[in-house]
């Protein structure tokens, strides 16, 4: 099993800056990738950011240019630099972490919110 710590979520005001963070624990040996996902109320969790272990990144287009996601591969730890945030930003923001060597599994973080408004 794997576990996942996230911090770093709180209000912010438009145009401003945000990281997240989150660490993982338990089996991390078989992580072979991390990132971050959102849910804003009452819509579906989408896809942000995830990094694998060799370091790849993928961002979602909505949030190119202004985020970047980052990963300690022995720590299994990973971040989000969040900029020029915008209200539409606003949701729970969910660690994912991927593991396993013939099948995968995901393991989820309890989530954190971020708030962007003025």
């Amino acid at each position: 099993q794997v576990q996942l710590v996230e911090s770093g979520g709180g209000l912010v005001q438009p145009g401003g800056s945000l990281t997240l963070s989150c660490a993982a624990s338990g089996v991390i040996s078989s992580i072979f990738a991390m990132g971050w996902y959102r849910q804003a109320p009452g819509m579906q969790r989408d896809l942000v950011a995830m990094i694998s272990r060799e370091g790849t990144p993928h961002l979602a287009d909505s949030v190119k240019g202004r985020f970047t996601i980052s990963g300690d591969n022995n720590k299994k730890t990973v971040s989000l630099q969040m900029t020029s945030l915008q209200p539409e930003d606003t949701a729970v923001y969910y660690c994912k972490a991927v593991a396993g060597q013939i099948y995968s599994t995901d393991f989820w973080g309890q989530g954190t919110q971020v708030t962007v408004s003025s």
